[in-house]
């Protein structure tokens, strides 16, 4: 006889429970979603989203490494909070490694010594036509202060600052320390030039050029003029294209430039 005590259907319905909580949890054993063998996992509730099943199991609150299935048979493994503190949180482990240092330019240091010794050097000077009488006087005071010292003066035979340059090396009186570099041949020179060269003791044409453009060819001689010295003196204006090309052009050779806008 079946008797309908309230006892008995109240363990009748806990077993109806607990049935159909070891059902779930089996599925979710199966999906990956529960790897632990725990009978009543805790289950947080989120505003937004699904909610997260906790693991109350002591073997899965310590700090070791968990290894999370993806779903697609891909393990995943996360780091613990010491890992994560020390080599970051990235998807891959990173290590603290020291840069790696860049080889050191031995020619470049060679020529930075070179240059800042007291020892005489090649100087290149290089400037605009368009230039003031007082900045004349200056570059002409600078050139004979640079003679004096034993420093080799190139220039060209333009007026304005190469004209300031060879009249302060002539008066150093020490002709063997200029060096004049003409783009063209003498002939192509203005008459004043000319006659300024004639008391330089070094000039060297270069005729090849003289079917050249001005442009063209002052551009071929300032090169060889870098080539020929461990620093250059350029005085220019913002918009001396030719000048600044050339001094551009002089520190990618690692040339120590000086460089004074006059504007």
């Amino acid at each position: 006889m079946y008797c309908s005590h309230p006892l008995n259907s109240l363990q009748s319905g806990s077993n109806a429970m607990l049935s159909r909580r070891s059902l779930c949890l089996q599925t979710m054993k199966r999906r990956g979603l529960v790897s632990c063998n725990v009978t009543r996992p805790r289950i947080r509730k989120q505003s937004s989203g699904p909610s997260k099943i906790l693991c109350c199991c002591s073997a899965h609150q310590t700090n070791s490494p968990q290894a999370f299935d993806t779903g697609s048979g891909d393990k995943v493994r996360l780091p613990t909070q010491g890992e994560s503190v020390v080599r970051g949180s990235g998807g891959q482990e990173t290590m603290l490694q020291e840069l790696p240092k860049p080889p050191a330019d031995i020619d470049y240091l060679a020529e930075l010594i070179a240059v800042q010794q007291s020892g005489p050097k090649d100087i290149g000077f290089f400037g605009t036509r368009n230039m003031g009488f007082l900045h004349q006087n200056l570059i002409e005071v600078l050139s004979y202060a640079m003679v004096l010292t034993n420093n080799r003066i190139y220039t060209s035979g333009a007026t304005g600052t190469n004209a300031a340059v060879i009249r302060g090396a002539l008066r150093a009186e020490k002709p063997d320390l200029l060096t004049v570099v003409l783009p063209q041949s003498l002939s192509k020179q203005p008459p004043e030039s000319q006659e300024l060269l004639s008391q330089v003791q070094h000039v060297i044409e270069m005729p090849h050029n003289d079917h050249l453009s001005l442009a063209q060819s002052s551009r071929l001689c300032n090169r060889d003029i870098v080539a020929r010295v461990q620093q250059v003196i350029c005085f220019a204006f913002h918009d001396s294209n030719l000048l600044l090309e050339t001094c551009n052009e002089a520190k990618e050779t690692r040339k120590f430039v000086t460089l004074f806008y006059l504007d």
